[in-house]
């Protein structure tokens, strides 16, 4: 009994059979066709075309067209491959993230003009970014984060401070952070539990850990770090 090399089907006849060269000696075998030096890769050659004419002659198999119609037909499974991203950065030693969605820009470290009689665990002062004056506060205070000295915080000088601009319904503010990795593209069942060591003020914003890099990040609740941004400025 013989099978047909593109459908499988047993009982194929030898006149059913398409000569697969291109699989043998050609480009996807061993290379070894003398005619490659003249058509240099199989696609051009004219044996490759007529089994591709061949192939869409043929009839259709049996059940070919139902099995389809039920493909089609049938409810759209969705996976859990879905990704979301991220913007890595690093405020002193914690690395964190936050969906760059509600970030609208990265600006080079600027001097940060402070408001008199200010006294405020968040709000830092104003930033000029590109000519318009923007608040700009810290997320140490309201995460609970230690603040750390270069020397000690154990990264290079050639980490240089940037200041993120975020907009969130219109409401815009920069905040400053030591180092920015960029953007990175995960599966949220990659989201590890937040440890109970985890500082009692920065695990109420933390929604889970990814590992990257050999790297613990904080992935932030977006909402609710604005939120409370939001209403430590009023």
């Amino acid at each position: 009994m013989r099978t047909d090399l593109l459908t499988g089907n047993p009982g194929a006849t030898n006149s059913s059979r398409l000569n697969d060269c291109w699989k043998q000696i050609g480009v996807w075998g061993n290379g070894e066709c003398g005619q490659l030096k003249k058509v240099v890769h199989c696609r051009n050659c004219a044996v490759y075309s007529s089994a591709a004419a061949r192939l869409l002659e043929k009839e259709l198999p049996q059940g070919y067209l139902d099995r389809w119609t039920e493909h089609f037909a049938g409810e759209l499974q969705v996976g859990d491959h879905q990704t979301q991203t991220a913007l890595i950065f690093r405020i002193g030693a914690e690395w964190l993230a936050l969906s760059p969605f509600n970030l609208e820009a990265i600006a080079e470290d600027r001097p940060i003009h402070s408001l008199p009689h200010l006294r405020s665990k968040t709000l830092l002062g104003l930033a000029n970014i590109r000519g318009e004056l923007l608040i700009c506060v810290t997320l140490d205070g309201l995460l609970g984060l230690e603040k750390v000295e270069p020397a000690k915080s154990g990264y290079k000088r050639t980490n240089y401070r940037r200041l993120v601009v975020a907009n969130r319904k219109g409401s815009r503010f920069v905040f400053p952070v030591d180092e920015v990795h960029g953007i990175h593209r995960f599966n949220p069942n990659e989201l590890k539990k937040v440890p109970s060591t985890l500082a009692k003020a920065q695990a109420v914003y933390v929604r889970g850990i990814l590992l990257y890099h050999n790297k613990s990040v904080g992935c932030l609740d977006d909402q609710l770090l604005f939120y409370m941004l939001d209403r430590s400025l009023t």
